[in-house]
């Protein structure tokens, strides 16, 4: 049964970037506002985990500001899956006109002085525009993480996917970190998605006044490398443009162990995360279980994930 919901997902996610990217645009946009309120209205277990991760986000919010959200929450993010099934055929122009950031200064100076520079998101707005923006629009390559999906074929689909975007992709393996060290050593850039732990080994911190665990490989890098850490918030408005902000670096504390070090830097990281998703929370596709006091000792289902 698993081999065969493996190739009905692949052949789903074939049919998207063979299909919907030959849509005009409005039409893409229709189609997946009207997926993403069938869905919605269907309440299956995605739904419902958005709900409740957007409850911690909004704690004040009625029973009826949580449907309204987790309702803008799907449909930004089938927006983010119509723009990513259409972004291979955008040309470079619709691309550098697609998002438009505040304080770059922080990005163009960290690589400008030649150091390296770690680019750390949170599942916010469309990362794989942004991407694409930095490889286009600055003429910037960079290189980033994907986890192994089942079936291979799927894997490959979206490595080959983000390799058209100009972006260098790293299986998340046990190699992975020297490779990235390697990069950040020649003065390169590396993104990282990082508001979720995929090795059940992250660092705890306080997020939105919970505990989770979020990777330590954006602090790791920096304190090995000497890169530029800076975190990244995107979101979407009313317009096709897609808004970003760049953070503040988070600097290496000057005193501590490697250990506290690394909590040090990965607390300041979701700070800044919850900054940007308290500000649009509808934007924050986190359809997956992610506070410790959700999570039950099983594997976690793969229902919503975005890769």
């Amino acid at each position: 049964m698993s081999g065969l919901r493996e190739r009905l997902t692949d052949g789903a996610y074939a049919l998207g970037w063979s299909t919907v990217k030959k849509l005009p645009e409005p039409v893409a946009v229709r189609l997946g506002r009207t997926i993403a309120d069938i869905t919605w209205k269907r309440r299956g277990k995605g739904v419902r985990r958005l709900e409740s991760n957007y409850a911690r986000v909004v704690p004040d919010a009625t029973p009826e500001r949580l449907a309204e959200l987790s309702r803008a929450g799907m449909r930004s993010y089938l927006r983010y899956w119509m723009e990513s099934f259409r972004l291979p055929a955008w040309s470079s122009e619709r691309i550098k006109s697609g998002f438009a950031g505040k304080d770059l200064h922080y990005l163009t100076d960290g690589l400008a002085s030649g150091k390296g520079v770690i680019l750390a998101l949170p599942h916010l707005g469309n990362w794989d525009l942004a991407g694409a923006w930095v490889t286009t629009k600055l003429e910037t390559p960079f290189t980033t993480v994907a986890e192994r999906l089942k079936p291979e074929t799927l894997y490959d689909r979206f490595v080959a996917y983000r390799e058209g975007l100009g972006m260098e992709v790293l299986a998340h393996d046990a190699s992975v970190f020297g490779t990235l060290a390697r990069r950040l050593r020649d003065g390169g850039l590396v993104c990282l998605v990082a508001d979720r732990d995929l090795s059940a080994s992250g660092v705890e911190v306080k997020f939105f006044g919970e505990p989770t665990r979020m990777p330590a490989g954006p602090a790791l890098l920096a304190q090995q490398t000497g890169a530029l850490l800076l975190p990244v918030t995107l979101w979407f408005d009313d317009s096709p443009v897609m808004r970003g902000r760049v953070h503040p670096p988070v600097d290496v504390p000057e005193t501590g162990t490697r250990a506290e070090k690394t909590s040090v830097m990965t607390q300041a990281l979701a700070d800044a995360f919850a900054t940007g998703i308290a500000e649009h929370p509808e934007d924050w596709h986190m359809l997956q279980r992610l506070w410790l006091a959700d999570l039950e000792p099983r594997p976690e289902p793969s229902d919503g994930e975005r890769p």
